[in-house]
């Protein structure tokens, strides 16, 4: 009896870490996304029926659109974008954060770029959540301490010469993002094909079509990953790969 029982254990395939880590991301990913939104959309439900402020379907549909025409495009775009980059469990890490181009995603790339992992790998996802824990603990201690202790009289220090700077910043972040981002393809034509998408939507949709700017990215990226899983190489080799053989 000792002997079967001991070699049915074997025989059934173990569980690992990565299998555990996966099905506890997505249990308490979901459950705590859910409960973000019932907390973000209590005060407004409150105000609403609560104190008796609902306003009738009718501003609240137009505010409703008004929101979806101009973010609509983000809707589908960030996650088609982000996942292959944070995967799964990074990504509901950054989506519940937030600031997500401009801190979290350089962070995830970095971490990813510093220890060699390739995107969409097992080894990268991990990097990214432990840079995003790293960067969300390093943004709150330094709300704490030069925003809520020191943020008046800092601000009163800063000569205006170097304020001045400040609208620099987010192209000074997302430069080096975009370059990680480019130079992580691991093979040229992905490269190719997603400039080629990008200065297409820039340079030929936005110029000839206007009122394109509120969809052009979603369409520049879609674009860009239907020609590149198109085009992709089926022998599975990178280009990297090829040069070094």
């Amino acid at each position: 009896m000792t002997t079967q029982s001991a070699s049915a254990s074997t025989s059934a395939p173990p569980t690992t870490s990565l299998q555990g880590f996966d099905r506890t991301t997505s249990r308490w990913g979901r459950g705590t996304m859910l409960a973000g939104l019932a907390i973000s959309l209590a005060g407004p439900l409150y105000l609403m029926f609560g104190l008796d402020y609902w306003p009738g379907w009718s501003p609240v549909v137009q505010a409703w659109v008004s929101v979806a025409v101009v973010f609509g495009v983000f809707w589908v775009a960030e996650p088609i974008t982000y996942f292959p980059m944070l995967g799964s469990a990074a990504s509901y890490q950054a989506f519940m954060i937030g600031n997500i181009a401009n801190k979290l995603l350089p962070s995830a790339i970095t971490a990813q770029q510093a220890i060699g992992a390739k995107q969409g790998t097992k080894k990268a996802e991990i990097a990214a959540v432990t840079a995003i824990v790293g960067a969300a603990a390093v943004h709150l201690v330094s709300l704490l301490v030069f925003v809520g202790l020191l943020g008046t009289w800092l601000a009163s220090l800063i000569p205006d010469s170097v304020a001045e700077v400040f609208g620099y910043i987010v192209p000074a972040v997302l430069g080096p993002v975009l370059v990680q981002a480019f130079m992580a393809a691991r093979q040229h034509r992905t490269r190719v094909i997603a400039l080629a998408c990008g200065a297409a939507g820039v340079f030929v949709l936005v110029r000839f079509v206007p009122s394109s700017s509120v969809y052009a990215m979603a369409v520049c990226v879609t674009a860009a990953i239907a020609l590149s899983l198109a085009l992709r190489d089926r022998t599975g080799t990178t280009d990297d790969e090829e040069a070094t053989a």
